[in-house]
């Protein structure tokens, strides 16, 4: 076999490779020996078929498989040999595509290579960590706005009148064509007006009544509605309110704080405490990733496969064209080309795309399965009643599953290098750490 040097411009290479005839022949030997203990054939016992019949009846199955094999022998070989990374899979093509049996087999195989990822000293890297404690006004904001969601109704002043928001309590009778249809009924049903809850039309209808009226509400069920009886039908429903009820924000004490799962009132201010400082956590720790990462790009500069880089400056072009024209579904859209600014924050993203992968693997970075488990419920629970469906669907998806991985394995290195970086604390307000929010959602 030889391999002859035909490109070497920065990352891109180019090789001729010739596999001789005779490799190609000794290899489909070596399959037909293998093969021939466990052949049988009429006439001949298991096992001794002659290699020349053999060879005729199995030998241009061989021959591809052989070929194939070869010339990714031949690959493997190469890349172990220089230690080159190609950046992508290989393009390999034969280039004697008049070649037929008996002779040699030339290919052209090119690809960028990977880059040397130069060392980074951590320890010349000097970041900020903002910390905000949860003080007792943002406690007390939380708290309200629990009893918000905790809230209970009281019946408003005779003769008020129904509001959006407001709670009606209802006995009803829907019917078609003037005859009561089944399920169509209730008694005492408290409804919240503005909740949505019932058909469209129907709430809006009731704002303004008052407690004691009747009120004939005309609607029409939406055309694909379960029941196939009412789908699209026209439907009267007899309304009698028997209450019209304002809402009232629950009292802030030990019986709402046990409506939360809490022991008593003070139990829940610790969890609120603990949640919101667990926020302000996840947003100072985004921050210092940021800065972290501005400054790496700083320290390193190397050559970038120029595919890598043209693939992600298609991507963000293509996701900020989406993000723009929210309405325009899948890819029927005009051709979307990256702009300089694309190309740049390509380059940026491929650069330390590489580095962070680099230094992964140099520290011996491993995403554990446990890990990943616990990343897939965490999104699994977007989708209630689902979960089970969710987690089966990542499990049997290799690139879903590498989306996944991908933002773990990064936060860790992320931390490895904060373990031997320099990192000082600064303690700063919570609407001070907003504002740092903000900066990275402008940039």
């Amino acid at each position: 076999m030889q391999v002859t040097e035909t490109l070497n411009d920065g990352l891109k290479r180019g090789y001729a490779i010739t596999v001789t005839a005779d490799e190609l022949d000794a290899k489909v030997n070596e399959k037909l020996a293998e093969a021939q203990p466990e052949i049988e054939m009429k006439g001949f016992r298991k096992g001794k078929v002659p290699m020349a019949l053999l060879r005729k009846q199995f030998g241009q199955r061989l021959l591809g498989e052989s070929m194939q094999e070869t010339i990714d022998g031949a690959m493997n070989e190469h890349f172990e040999k220089t230690g080159d990374r190609p950046a992508a899979q290989p393009e390999v093509k034969m280039t004697n595509d008049d070649w037929k049996e008996g002779d040699d087999i030339q290919v052209e195989m090119t690809y960028e290579a990977l880059p040397d990822v130069p060392d980074v000293d951590f320890s010349k890297i000097s970041v900020e960590k903002l910390v905000a404690k949860a003080d007792e006004t943002s406690v007390d904001e939380a708290l309200a706005s629990l009893a918000e969601t905790a809230q209970n109704f009281e019946d408003k002043p005779e003769g008020e009148a129904a509001e959006d928001g407001d709670q009606v309590v209802i006995d009803f009778v829907g019917k078609l064509d003037g005859e009561a249809f089944e399920g169509g009924s209730a008694e005492d049903y408290p409804l919240t007006l503005g909740s949505n809850s019932f058909i469209p039309g129907f709430e809006e209808q009731l704002v303004g009544v008052k407690a004691g009226e009747d009120k004939a509400v005309e609607v029409k069920f939406p055309e694909e509605y379960g029941a196939e009886n009412l789908a699209g039908k026209d439907a009267v429903f007899d309304v009698t309110v028997k209450a019209v009820k304002k809402p009232v924000a629950a009292e802030i004490d030990d019986e709402m704080a046990k409506k939360f799962g809490a022991e008593d009132l003070e139990a829940l201010k610790g969890q609120i405490r603990e949640r919101l400082e667990a926020e302000y956590e996840g947003a100072s720790r985004a921050i210092m990733k940021r800065k972290m990462l501005d400054k790496l790009d700083e320290m390193v500069s190397f050559d970038l496969p120029p595919s890598l880089v043209e693939a992600e400056a298609n991507q963000i072009a293509h996701q900020l064209w989406h993000e723009e024209n929210p309405d325009v579904q899948g890819h029927d859209h005009p051709e979307i080309t990256p702009t300089d600014e694309h190309r740049k924050l390509a380059e940026r993203r491929v650069r330390l795309g590489l580095l962070l992968a680099e230094i992964g693997q140099k520290a011996e970075i491993q995403v554990t399965d446990a890990e990943m488990t616990q990343a897939i419920m965490a999104q699994a629970r977007q989708y209630p009643g689902q979960e089970r469906q969710f987690f089966d669907f990542v499990r049997q998806n290799q690139q879903m599953q590498q989306q996944m991985r991908a933002p773990i394995f990064e936060d860790k290195v992320i931390d490895h290098i904060a373990e031997k970086a320099d990192v000082t604390e600064k303690e700063i307000s919570k609407e001070d750490l907003q504002k740092e929010v903000e900066k990275l959602d402008e940039e």
